[in-house]
């Protein structure tokens, strides 16, 4: 009896208490089998497997997952939660185990018959079909992509689809990356009303900022309230994409406000980031987040309580379950101040230090369950976000974030890897657990980004080492079309190795790794990497674009033009600093930035090696789709080079408005 689940997972705890812990249900079950509690994310190779097996036999998924299976592993049965009684049809623990453990007495044969077609089924659907054909990839593929997302968004109340509502913001990084390369205006109306949609919402905390995992409705009220590391990374880097693509500040104070959240209560001592905060507090979901108007009254003066009223969608009689409040703001900051006739400086510091009068009231509450256990592939992610935030959101914050990346990147690279140089999946009183596909993708993201945030050539020689030995282990060595599989070729032994091309609640490794791919190439000059890319490309099913939008982010940068700039001269240069702030205030997706202040980036990144050694002053030379330009000393120059590349794409782009 296999049950797959995560710490911070509202249902698998009721079952944890309904049954597992239940004498009775506990006696039945050690009679019967051989019980096994799996997280799923510490083993999520072993949670996919299994996964797609219930989701083949019964056609939903979900956690907790309940497998049933051979002593050799091999399923029979599946369900995700189940009572511990029966009731309107739905059998409970008490009736299914005595039931299996019957068959298997008596009809064992034809369980593992059953289980063995089951297996075959499975395992004939994780390879691709004789002579099949991966998406066509051009410009096409990333129209279909933007048709597919269009179809189905929501206008009323932004995001795509209807309830549950998932963040999803790799769909909005293909939106930015789509508008960016057509200039059309309805991909970034998309992401910007998506973006403020959730930040007005109930999925947002306005209190102690952050966002919950996803939404039960349409708009955005009632969220799932765990907290998921990876959700705070991927969205802060939304925000803060967005931020550069738009200018407006609101996206950058939001991305601020999701750093700050993690900085303050996701960080380990030790620099590496945690993974989740559970929905559930004294026994029930979502008590610490909400409010009963008395509550909110009591928190606060009287003034502040009449601007609270007047900002948020609060109630006497709650706008949720037993008459509590589930703070979501009307409307955004700026129109509330308009209708104020306050500025919109003035409103954000009342606003501000009513939310410090409740955060101090709620840090009085019993907090959720805080799982403290630190991923490689989630702090991978983390370090990507706080990287670009140190490059985007220039001011007195810019520092911290680089400080909390370059300490997160350390511990993971001195705890969670091997003598050898290989990865660890956990941190958690020590180090262990296999590396997967993803760890070592989003880990080479975030250290290609580190790299361009501070400068230190060990982190993008780190990346390649990282890059050669993912490619060692992970890529498919029997396949033309290859890819990468899920788990290492060394790994243990399951029932077969998976390659994962569709994004979930997080980018698919293959997709992400197909971008650290193009930047590797670029820089280090491989044009092996590349081929790899494409084939990496080639060996995904083919599709209309749902689930599969990073790796249309990938294609994009793919088919280019890209760009790469060398920076000549000292970072601390007044000049260099000036061209830097330039690029980093504007949305350059495809983009590789070095600084050349010395022999070891020349040896490592190709294009720099034939640059002058003695200029004497400060320049950039930029180098786009393998031409490089004459060198350009000033911002205003280097823009206007970029303004150039963005006209071969879709004529007057946003940096010619901004110019």
């Amino acid at each position: 009896f296999l049950s797959i689940g995560y710490s911070t997972c509202h249902w698998c705890h009721v079952m944890a208490h309904e049954s597992f812990e239940d004498p009775e249900v506990a006696a039945l079950m050690n009679r019967a089998f051989i019980c096994i509690k799996v997280d799923r994310e510490e083993r999520p190779d072993i949670d996919q497997i299994y996964m797609g097996f219930a989701q083949a036999m019964t056609g939903r998924g979900g956690w907790p997952l309940t497998i049933i299976m051979t002593p050799d592993k091999k399923p029979f049965f599946a369900a995700t939660y189940i009572p511990k009684s029966g009731s309107r049809g739905q059998a409970g623990m008490m009736e299914i185990i005595p039931k299996v453990q019957e068959l298997w007495e008596k009809k064992r044969d034809q369980l593992l018959d059953s289980a063995d077609k089951i297996i075959d089924f499975i395992r004939s659907q994780s390879k691709p079909p004789a002579g099949a054909e991966g998406p066509n990839l051009d410009k096409t593929a990333l129209d279909r992509g933007y048709e597919a997302l269009s179809s189905i968004y929501d206008p009323q109340n932004g995001g795509f689809g209807t309830a549950p509502k998932f963040p999803s913001p790799h769909n909005l990084f293909f939106l930015l990356r789509y508008w960016h390369r057509t200039g059309d205006e309805h991909a970034l109306q998309m992401v910007e009303e998506t973006l403020k949609a959730m930040r007005q919402g109930g999925i947002y905390d306005h209190v102690g900022f952050g966002f919950h995992r996803y939404s039960t409705d349409a708009q955005w009220l009632v969220p799932h309230f765990e907290k998921m590391l990876y959700d705070q990374a991927l969205m802060a880097i939304a925000y803060i994409e967005t931020f550069q693509a738009t200018g407006k500040e609101e996206y950058g104070k939001t991305a601020g406000e999701i750093l700050d959240y993690v900085l303050r209560d996701m960080t380990a001592p030790q620099g590496g980031f945690l993974s989740a905060e559970d929905a559930d507090s004294e026994g029930e979901e979502g008590k610490f987040y909400l409010w009963t108007a008395q509550e909110l009254k009591e928190s606060l003066e009287g003034e502040e309580f009449r601007l609270l009223i007047r900002l948020f969608d609060v109630h006497e009689s709650g706008n949720f379950e037993k008459q509590r409040n589930i703070l979501r703001l009307r409307s955004s900051l700026q129109d509330a101040a308009a209708v104020l006739k306050i500025s919109l400086p003035d409103l954000c510091e009342r606003m501000e230090r009513l939310r410090t009068r409740l955060f101090l009231a709620r840090e009085k509450r019993e907090h959720p369950l805080k799982d403290d256990k630190i991923l490689t592939d989630w702090n991978g992610l983390m370090i990507a976000a706080l990287a670009k935030a140190a490059q985007a959101l220039q001011g007195a914050k810019a520092a911290e974030y680089e400080r909390a990346a370059i300490k997160a990147a350390e511990f993971i690279l001195q705890e969670n890897a091997t003598a050898d140089g290989r990865l660890l999946h956990r941190y958690r009183n020590g180090a262990g657990i296999a590396a997967n596909l993803d760890d070592y993708a989003f880990l080479i993201w975030g250290l290609l980004d580190l790299y361009e945030a501070v400068f230190d050539a060990k982190y993008l020689k780190k990346a390649m080492e990282l890059n050669e030995s993912m490619m060692e282990h992970f890529w498919d060595k029997d396949m033309d079309q290859g890819g990468l599989f899920f788990s290492p070729d060394d790994g243990e032994d399951l029932l077969l190795r998976k390659k994962e091309y569709y994004d979930g609640a997080i980018p698919s490794g293959n997709s992400i790794a197909m971008h650290n791919l193009l930047r590797l190439m670029h820089l280090f000059g491989r044009t092996e990497l590349e081929e790899k890319a494409w084939k990496l490309a080639n060996g995904a099913p083919r599709t209309s674009g749902f689930g599969q939008t990073m790796l249309l982010c990938s294609l994009d940068y793919a088919i280019g033009p890209t760009s790469e700039v060398a920076l000549l001269g000292s970072r601390e240069d007044a000049t260099i600093a000036e061209m830097l702030r330039a690029m980093r205030s504007r949305f350059l997706p495809n983009k590789s930035t070095v600084l050349v202040d010395g022999k070891e980036i020349r040896e490592i990144v190709s294009f720099s090696r034939n640059l002058p050694l003695d200029e004497e002053t400060a320049s950039a030379y930029v180098c786009t789709d393998h031409a490089c330009s004459l060198p350009v000393r000033g911002p205003k120059e280097l823009m206007m080079l970029f303004l150039g590349n963005s006209r071969k794409t879709h004529g007057d782009s946003f940096l010619e408005r901004k110019r």
